[in-house]
């Protein structure tokens, strides 16, 4: 008997709303110790997932120089307002802006083989298990080493 995705998924998936604030996903990574998120909207279906390296994009040295090429074009030479130099310096986003989809899933029968390939293939660090389009699961690079570290089957 080969091992399934619903064998080895964890069941608890933390998830954020797609109007949640960066800070919000943010503290979500931080205080579980997880490096990505999937964005659910109510029902459960998965609209996108946010990652670490999704929140550091807007702060990057590229971003950082067209956002000051812009801020001088717009201030014709006269100094920005210290208030609006905090607003906009202030991340407003939400989940929704800096989500990445589509995103890659797998079905809770999917074989340990097939979630392999996937996230091999996909260059992906996890996959949200679907029933009905609804998540119930997640599985990561690390759930497959533990099952391989076990001894599960990889026969698909």
């Amino acid at each position: 008997m080969s091992i399934t995705a619903a064998d080895i998924m964890t069941r608890a998936v933390v998830t954020v709303k797609p109007e949640d604030m960066v800070g919000t996903v943010a503290r979500q990574l931080s205080s579980h110790g997880i490096s990505a998120v999937p964005v659910c909207d109510e029902t459960g279906h998965v609209l996108g997932m946010v990652s670490e390296g999704d929140l550091l994009r807007p702060f990057t040295k590229e971003r950082a120089l067209k956002r000051a090429w812009w801020l001088e074009l717009l201030a014709e030479g006269h100094d920005l307002a210290p208030a609006f130099q905090d607003y906009i310096n202030v991340d407003h986003r939400r989940a929704r802006d800096l989500m990445t989809t589509p995103v890659v899933t797998a079905g809770e029968e999917a074989s340990i083989t097939d979630l392999a390939d996937l996230i091999t293939e996909k260059s992906i660090k996890r996959l949200p298990i679907l029933r009905d389009g609804v998540m119930v699961g997640i599985v990561s690079r690390a759930d497959i080493v533990r099952a391989l570290a076990r001894g599960a089957s990889v026969e698909g």
